[in-house]
């Protein structure tokens, strides 16, 4: 009698375990759905500029010029864009954060070749999550005191420094 109580017990704590490990593995289950459906068909809310309006840039040795510029290579309206902001800013205090690795990056720092500053490699990555960049290509209008006052995704002619 004694085995038989024993048997039911033993059979009793397995079918505990496997009620637990059957909820986790369903938690799981609908966590992973959750993300699925966030990564298949979900579009993120469109990436508004403006956010970084007012927002100070970080002073952390970096000097901001007036004009910045936040291109990647994997963009590919940013290998359109990237010249003519060099040629915009030609002349201007300007700066070229470019993002990426790779030939492409090569291509868009070239592009930028001319400008006062253009930033590149893990120093670009570390600006551009800095900053709060989330699309490409990013202009920002930078005050003197190191906020933005002005920020765009289309390249848009420099308002007069004063």
């Amino acid at each position: 009698m004694s085995v038989l109580i024993a048997a039911v017990v033993l059979v009793g704590v397995l079918l505990l375990f496997d009620l637990v490990l059957t909820f986790a593995v369903l938690r799981r289950l609908r966590e992973h759905t959750a993300e699925l459906a966030r990564l298949s068909g979900a579009t993120p809310p469109p990436y508004d500029p403006a956010v970084l309006v007012g927002r100070a840039l970080p002073a952390d040795g970096t000097e901001w010029p007036g004009l910045v510029a936040f291109f990647h290579a994997d963009c590919d309206a940013c290998h359109v864009h990237a010249p003519a902001f060099a040629a915009t800013a030609r002349g201007l205090d300007a700066m070229a954060v470019v993002c990426g690795d790779g030939p492409k990056r090569d291509r868009l720092a070239e592009a930028c070749d001319g400008l006062p500053y253009v930033v590149t490699g893990e120093r670009a990555a570390a600006l551009e999550k800095a900053v709060g960049v989330e699309a490409f290509p990013t202009f920002l209008r930078v005050g003197p005191d190191g906020t933005v006052v002005a920020a765009h995704l289309e390249l848009t002619a420099p308002a007069p420094a004063g």
